[in-house]
């Protein structure tokens, strides 16, 4: 199948703005998943919960409920953040819409970076696989700082997921190091759809870094971006291909797992 991220810099508070573009690209990219940044609909650079409050939107919103219907028509896999208001509470969701409603899901980040301790709401998902049998795929998905943690991919991997998607607003400049070695460690495709531009609030900036990137399961990166253009970078997979976790005719890094032995003793007195 063909999979497709696109890279560009979400207006700042500019919901109607950035879900135009969204429309947009989600009806004329010829690919069978779409896969946009993280917070992709509102920006990313909030201070607080009451500051992002008004640019949240439920799961079950009008704006979703639009997109969702594009995936339906155009038999495409949307996948994009959001800030997703529950009651009081909001989180830095990821929506992954399948062309059949009943295998869509929302995925709330489990590790927060930077200030976001102080606008969301730690996420209470978990890690999710969904199983779409009409593509034979199976998509886990996580967002931006989940890379730094080994858990967050080997917990998609072990859910049998081919396709880790990861809808990110990255910074730093040690993620394209990891990123290799996620899809490596659990013989997964990884695709990553960063952002670019900077955004400024209360006198702080922050520069995104683009290069969105799309790794095969044995760490070779076969689509990339540059760091600061809009684009959109594609990418054939064959998800059936990352099942068989054997690396030779004795060893399967799955299934030569250990569990019981990774707990550390402390040795001495």
């Amino acid at each position: 199948m063909k999979i497709a991220c696109v890279q560009f810099a979400p207006a700042f508070k500019k919901i109607e703005t950035n879900f135009e573009y969204l429309v947009t690209q989600s009806k004329s990219i010829d690919a069978d998943l779409v896969c946009f940044p993280e917070l992709s609909l509102t920006g990313y650079f909030f201070f607080s919960t009451e500051e992002v409050l008004p640019y949240s939107i439920p799961f079950n919103s009008e704006l979703i409920s639009e997109l969702q219907n594009i995936a339906t028509v155009f038999n495409r896999i949307i996948v994009f953040g959001f800030p997703e208001r529950v009651d009081a509470k909001v989180y830095n969701s990821c929506a992954v819409l399948f062309p059949d409603s009943a295998f869509s899901f929302v995925y709330r980040k489990t590790h927060l970076f930077y200030r976001e301790r102080f606008v969301f709401t730690h996420g209470d998902t978990g890690f999710i696989v969904a199983k779409y049998p009409p593509m034979d795929i199976n998509i886990g998905a996580m967002i931006c700082y989940d890379w730094r943690f080994p858990e967050s991919a080997r917990a998609l991997a072990l859910g049998g997921a081919d396709l880790i998607v990861c809808p990110s607003n990255l910074v730093t400049k040690v993620w394209t190091l990891a990123m290799p070695a996620r899809s490596i460690e659990n013989k997964v495709y990884l695709a990553v759809a960063n952002r670019i531009g900077v955004e400024t609030n209360n006198d702080e900036t922050l520069h995104f870094n683009g290069k969105s990137g799309i790794w095969d399961y044995n760490g070779k990166l076969i689509a990339t971006a540059s760091e600061d253009k809009t684009e959109v970078i594609f990418a054939e997979i064959y998800p059936q291909e990352t099942r068989n976790k054997a690396i030779d005719q004795f060893n399967n890094i799955f299934a030569d797992r250990r569990p019981e032995m990774y707990k550390v003793l402390l040795g001495g007195n």
